[in-house]
């Protein structure tokens, strides 16, 4: 684990009790910028900073894995010009973030579907991954064009393929087989999952991987989200008794 004990000192956390893996629902960009009486692709720019912001003290917190719900495949049916604007802002993103990503030892990885996002998005996207693919201090893997029930629906088709070739026994099928099929393939399921907003649904996230994350609802807007408020969910999440199912003596 790399982390910064100056900042684990400065908000009181145990390096020990750290989730390995965080993963973040960022909500209320659009409501952030209509309660100040500006376009949501304003909402969506602040957010941008909130993300740069978040995976940096992640960095210093060390937290192994970030996960980032950035684009969904519902978000797909959003006015078309606020669709160019977030596409334009995650390019943006995407070139300004990489000298940070190489300084601060940051992998990036990308889940979702990368064939549906503009060629000149998924190329730099799949760039800045390839640029980033050996850093060992954090990963961060960006939820583009992601939806996990089109995740699942596309594993089983795979594992059904798999079967009708004879490549694989059925009732050899494991839970272990079937996240190795997933995209996330590789990575620990998240031991936290925060949502700002107060919106209380899981919006087709990570369905099959957060079957025992611990939660975290805030009512914060995802711009208004800082590493203060991140440190107290992290603190909360360490007093937390993680039973998966058992019972404690």
């Amino acid at each position: 684990m790399n982390f910064n004990k100056s900042y684990l000192e400065k908000f009181g956390l145990d390096k020990d009790k750290l989730p390995v893996h965080v993963a973040i629902i960022m909500d209320g960009n659009g409501r952030w910028a209509k309660k100040r009486i500006l376009n949501r692709v304003r909402g969506h720019e602040k957010g941008t900073q909130v993300v740069r912001d978040i995976v940096k003290v992640s960095r210093e917190f060390g937290i192994s894995y970030l996960t980032l719900f950035a684009f969904s495949t519902e978000n797909w049916q959003r006015p078309k010009k606020e669709i160019q604007a977030l596409m334009l802002i995650l390019k943006k993103f995407l070139k300004s973030e990489l000298s940070l990503m190489q300084e601060k030892n940051i992998r990036l990885y990308i889940i979702g579907q990368l064939k549906r996002l503009p060629d000149d998005v998924a190329n730099i996207a799949e760039k800045t991954a390839e640029a980033t693919k050996n850093n060992t201090g954090m990963q961060l893997n960006l939820a583009l064009s992601y939806g996990a029930r089109e995740e699942i629906t596309t594993m089983v088709q795979t594992i059904s393929n798999k079967v009708k070739n004879g490549e694989i026994d059925p009732d050899a099928i494991s839970s272990d087989y079937i996240a190795e099929h997933l995209y996330t393939k590789g990575i620990p399921d998240p031991d936290l999952l925060i949502r700002t907003s107060g919106e209380m649904r899981i919006s087709n996230f990570l369905l099959w991987q957060i079957a025992y994350s611990e939660f975290f609802i805030t009512d914060t807007l995802w711009p208004d989200f800082g590493e203060k408020e991140y440190a107290d969910i992290l603190k909360n999440y360490q007093q937390r008794e993680r039973r998966y199912g058992r019972v404690t003596d």
